[in-house]
């Protein structure tokens, strides 16, 4: 095929495999702890399957439903909701469903190399061209019957296979950088359940235990230990990918479970005061939540370094404010003392759930003495000053990989008489 005659990826081997929407479709109340993936929208995270963030169903449903079952080197695709235009490519042999907000792009790697094509559709310019089929008043959504139209350049097999090589050696780099994170984050997270959970904090054993807590410690509504400042509500086309404008954090900003996710961060370019402006270690809430299982919503994210002038924060969720408490203590309480999990069943509404603000204060928290926070957030904060190192490193390799792209996709930096080393495990996976 001639690289510079575009083709329609519809004429190409490529299925399109759509997710099951009968009777069987599974329920909320069917999830279970541990099972089978059931993945949807805010599964997908910078490109892989983010399996902290799925839901789960059991083997018996699996085998009950035949239709949109993923297999290694599928493309997942967001073609509903919040999140759409995002995909995924699958790395291993883990059986999954989709949810009807998906789609499966499965490429036979005879006429289109599979990861090549996941780095094709996720190139800004094919990015753009898909979100302009998105259609529809409630609920954007992209039919199938436009993905089909969408035209695509194929160079020579040799130059798809070099071309995902040296994009993949990028993304190696970025996943590795992102497990240190996590490792990371899971020691300050160890360390606040051994001092604040099991009650094994510095000289513990000289403390008097009243009621099952420490003595000095409070048991006190949130509103005497933060305030909360709420974000600016925004237009769709205040929103956009130029940096020369402020970060913007909303929902995509949250991992489900927590944590701050650097994928799909977009940018502001209108109005706002402030009080709505957060900087590096500041603590978020999102307080709406379009998840089907509320997995979003009463979630905190720790901002990490973003720029000098911080960042705007959305009308999806507030700002808190600390008084008589850590800045760092405050986000590894609402993190991970389960707080989440309470406050959300508080929210309300139909398609969008809400959390009202006045009733995050009016709940009561367990606080320990600052002198207590302040030897905690000694020992973390240089954890989370590694991570963020790495999160900007990781922010790099993004851009030069985005700068990258369009000029290998493009055929600009020919590549196909390279020879170019894969990184582990993709020359199998291409040849799968």
């Amino acid at each position: 095929m001639n690289q510079s005659h575009p083709i329609i990826i519809g004429e190409t081997n490529t299925q399109f495999i759509d997710g099951d929407r009968s009777a069987r479709y599974p329920k909320r109340e069917e999830y279970v702890d541990s099972g089978i993936m059931f993945l949807n929208g805010e599964s997908i995270n910078r490109g892989t399957i983010n399996k902290e963030a799925v839901n789960f169903i059991t083997e018996q449903k699996y085998r009950d439903i035949k239709k949109g079952r993923i297999a290694r080197n599928d493309i997942l695709l967001t073609t509903r909701g919040n999140g759409i235009g995002d995909a995924a490519f699958v790395t291993s042999n883990d059986k999954g469903l989709i949810n009807a907000q998906m789609l499966i792009l499965r490429a036979d790697n005879k006429d289109i190399y599979a990861k090549y094509l996941f780095y094709y559709i996720t190139s800004n310019s094919l990015q753009n061209y898909i979100l302009n089929f998105a259609s529809g008043s409630a609920q954007r959504q992209i039919p199938i019957r436009d993905l089909k139209k969408i035209p695509i350049y194929l160079p020579k097999a040799q130059a798809q296979r070099n071309i995902a090589a040296i994009l993949s050696a990028y993304d190696e780099l970025i996943d590795n950088n992102q497990r240190r994170i996590a490792l990371l984050e899971k020691m300050v997270e160890e360390i606040y359940r051994e001092w604040f959970v099991r009650l094994r904090f510095p000289e513990h054993e000289k403390a008097r235990i009243v009621k099952g807590m420490p003595e000095e410690w409070r048991f006190d509504e949130a509103s005497k230990f933060f305030n909360l400042a709420k974000g600016r509500s925004y237009a769709a086309e205040e929103l956009t990918d130029d940096t020369g404008h402020m970060p913007f954090i909303n929902l995509k900003s949250f991992n489900r479970g927590g944590g701050y996710r650097e994928d799909g961060l977009k940018y502001y370019s209108g109005q706002f005061k402030p009080e709505q402006v957060v900087y590096q270690n500041d603590v978020v809430m999102a307080v709406t939540d379009m998840t089907q299982d509320r997995a979003v919503i009463g979630q905190v994210a720790r901002i990490p370094a973003l720029g000098e002038k911080g960042a705007v924060i959305s009308l999806d969720t507030v700002k808190l404010i600390p008084k008589n408490v850590h800045k760092t203590f405050l986000y590894a309480y609402m993190r991970y003392s389960g707080f989440a999990n309470f406050i959300k069943e508080f929210a309300n509404g139909a398609n969008v759930l809400h959390l009202k603000p006045d009733l995050i204060l009016q709940q009561k928290i367990l606080i320990s003495p600052i002198p207590l926070q302040n030897k905690f957030a000694q020992i973390v904060e240089p954890l989370y000053a590694e991570a963020d190192m790495l999160g900007k490193a990781n922010i790099q390799l993004g851009k030069m990989r985005a700068m990258l792209l369009p000029r290998l996709i493009s055929g600009k930096l020919s590549v196909e008489h390279l020879n170019i080393q894969f990184p582990s495990g993709m020359e199998e996976a291409i040849n799968t």
